[in-house]
């Protein structure tokens, strides 16, 4: 990988996930791979013992249920990360990107104001820039909840960093 490879994670676009506010985000997403030299989808599933289930009464996509499964076509090579939490971004994430030179890191997915945001901040917070791919992303709250997820990132990230709105 040269020190200019370019990555797109794709995060939580799960057909569970998928109504009337996501509906474009597969096809986008799927669009947007060959774009990238690299890239790195996430899929989330919510354990027995999660904070999910306890604090937000929030019991859907247990682990393997058909709801946890990818709504797009991964192209060859896609790396896959399975998550239990609202980011993906730790210190093995973290590693690979440092050690790959990646420090630009373009963002999509599913849900605008929750596992976007946590993770663009996360990624931020690391000393990486995030990249928010602002036409394919979504949110199966509503478009408001999209809407309100874009503004909090051009705030908190810089408004130069969530682009195709």
């Amino acid at each position: 990988m040269t020190m200019s490879a370019s990555q797109l994670l794709i995060i939580d676009t799960q057909a569970g996930f998928i109504n009337e506010g996501t509906a474009h985000v597969p096809a986008r997403v799927e669009a947007l791979q060959a774009s990238f030299d690299r890239v790195m989808a996430t899929r989330l599933y919510n354990p027995q013992k999660s904070l999910f289930r306890k604090l937000a009464g929030w019991s859907a996509f247990p682990l393997g249920a058909a709801e946890t499964q990818l709504a797009f076509a991964p192209r060859d090579g896609t790396v896959i990360i399975d998550k239990s939490t609202y980011s993906c971004v730790n210190e093995a994430l973290l590693d690979v990107l440092r050690h790959e030179g990646i420090g630009r890191i373009h963002l999509c997915g599913i849900a605008t104001e929750t596992a976007v945001l946590a993770t663009a901040i996360a990624l931020f917070d690391a000393g990486l820039e995030p990249v928010v791919l602002a036409h394919a992303c979504g949110s199966p709250a509503g478009h408001d909840l999209h809407e309100a997820g874009l503004k909090l990132l051009r705030r908190l990230i810089g408004g130069k960093q969530v682009i195709g709105s």
